[in-house]
């Protein structure tokens, strides 16, 4: 009988050639259908200057055997430490699957074209929203972020958004790509897959859990 790629995952004798970004798609196809919101919410990692670590919450919007994306205002918290110190870690837990995925590596900004495609498949109010924020800086009360986005939409009327010159997106291109699965008292299953560079092979090692 054929095995899934997740048995070969976690089968010691027949993982040698298995790619990790395969493996990802099967996992996150379950994903998609298993969790009700947000399947491809992922916790982001990054340092500031003082080295001290900053984490939060984005979303999965592209990836390809080249890496995963996601996108954001460059002169948000995030954006200014990815852009000093580009090197990443990111998290997706999948609690309804008792699945997670890590993964590690420096981080490239996207290409003008594609960010402009990510942002042009955006509804129009979150474009606006996107143009209006000022990402992380500080804000008066409310009122004045709802004024801004009411005023930019008057401006904007039917025209299209273009694209503002703060708002791009960052690829994460991993080095390492680690698989976890829950296991009968805490006897988890974990695969780890590490590469010195992108153009280099992949080599995996079990964990202990």
């Amino acid at each position: 009988m054929l095995q899934t790629l997740t048995e070969r995952l976690f089968d010691d004798s027949d993982r040698a050639d298995l790619d990790p970004f395969v493996v990802f798609e099967e996992w996150f196809a379950l994903a998609k259908e298993a969790e009700s919101n947000d399947p491809h919410a992922m916790a982001l990692a990054s340092v500031d200057a003082d080295g001290l670590p900053d984490v939060r919450m984005v979303l999965l919007n592209a990836r390809d055997t080249s890496g995963f994306c996601f996108f954001t205002n460059f002169d948000s918290d995030k954006g200014a430490q990815l852009l000093a110190h580009p090197k990443a870690a990111m998290v997706m837990h999948w609690k309804s699957l008792r699945r997670q995925v890590r993964m590690r590596g420096p981080v490239e900004v996207v290409s003008a074209e594609e960010a402009d495609a990510y942002f042009g498949s955006r509804p129009k109010g979150s474009q606006i929203a996107s143009a209006a924020s000022q990402q992380s800086h500080p804000l008066a009360n409310r009122q004045t972020l709802i004024d801004e986005v009411a005023g930019l939409t008057a401006q904007v009327g039917d025209a299209s958004i273009v694209r503002p010159a703060h708002w791009s997106g960052f690829r994460l291109v991993p080095t390492s790509i680690e698989f976890w699965k829950d296991g009968e008292f805490r006897l988890h299953d974990r695969v780890r897959f590490v590469r010195s560079a992108p153009d280099q092979p992949w080599t995996s090692t079990r964990l202990y859990p």
